[in-house]
């Protein structure tokens, strides 16, 4: 790994700064550079939200992206937004249970994953976030699986158990979605 960029998108509550928080938290705890950039729609719940995550070996020269190498997209507003922002070769990751839409690009490789069907299966809708990143870990391997397993622990234990649970769950069953597409 050398450097990985993300965009992550949907509306408030979706959980989209959760997965830019942990991405960064795990590249952190494996001693690598990370920066997190949080940018919020006009109502934090139902409005737009997204986050910028850049990975790196090395120390990271700008958060700021006008273009990206990798997207979660968690609606379609989001999904039209930020498609035409990849770069070529870039990973596009869509939660096709809320979103129709395919990308008509043929320079980029599209994920399609059904999150909240498969978060459902973990034991919560909301848990869709953590399927994504599971997902995306698979993707890229921005970290190892146990770090992430771990951060995903350490963010969700005031929650409780149970909670903690569903999300190790989610995890698991988005990265593992990713072998069955292959």
């Amino acid at each position: 790994m050398s450097e990985i960029e993300l965009i992550a998108a949907g509306f408030g509550g979706q959980g989209i700064m959760v997965i830019g928080e942990i991405i960064a938290a795990s590249a952190v705890q494996e001693n690598k550079f990370a920066t997190f950039l949080p940018s919020y729609g006009p109502a934090m719940r139902g409005g737009t939200a997204n986050c910028i995550v850049v990975v790196s070996d090395s120390e990271i020269g700008s958060p700021v992206l006008s273009e990206h190498k990798n997207a979660i997209i968690m609606n379609i507003p989001s999904f039209e937004k930020f498609e035409p922002t990849l770069i070529k070769g870039g990973n596009i990751l869509v939660n096709s249970s809320l979103i129709n839409n395919k990308s008509k690009r043929t320079d980029i490789n599209a994920y399609y994953i059904p999150a909240n069907d498969i978060a459902n299966q973990a034991g919560a809708n909301v848990a869709a976030n953590i399927v994504m990143l599971g997902s995306f870990l698979k993707v890229t391997n921005f970290a190892s699986y146990d770090t992430v397993c771990s951060m995903v622990k350490e963010r969700f234990k005031t929650k409780g158990e149970k909670i903690v649970n569903i999300n190790l769950k989610a995890l698991e069953l988005g990265y593992n979605y990713i072998w069955s597409l292959k």
